[in-house]
């Protein structure tokens, strides 16, 4: 387990455990409450350059699906053709999913796509 940290503007800092790519990015945080669709949440535009913060409690159970495309050319379970935030917080993640379309897990993609995440973060005391 590699630790990582959320460092805010005002000086509070999160650690964590580090899980797709290791990078230091910057990014506005920003709060998604959805319980499914985090696949469709980080390849959406609207999140371009936002550190992402899922608040459903376990991220990763269904994997990441291949990148297909459909009749009209658009690309199946995706909002675009590419990840579009700079990072994700998730509370937990798991490496062991279990869905008919996915062929990889959520943090290899990540990785893949140089984008780094973070889970189980917790409250750094800061002198």
């Amino acid at each position: 387990m590699r630790k990582a940290k959320l460092c805010l503007e005002n000086g509070t800092e999160y650690e964590g455990i580090s899980f797709g790519a290791e990078l230091d990015v910057p990014g506005e945080v920003v709060f998604q409450t959805g319980m499914v669709g985090y696949v469709e949440s980080l390849t959406d535009p609207s999140y371009c350059k936002q550190i992402l913060v899922l608040t459903y409690p376990l991220i990763g159970n269904y994997g990441v699906p291949q990148e297909e495309v459909d009749k009209y050319g658009l690309i199946k379970w995706f909002e675009s053709d590419n990840i579009h935030v700079s990072a994700l917080i998730v509370g937990d993640i798991t490496e062991e999913y279990s869905h008919w379309s996915a062929v990889q897990s959520l943090s290899k993609w990540l990785r893949d796509h140089n984008i780094p995440g973070i889970y189980a973060l917790t409250f750094i005391e800061v002198p």
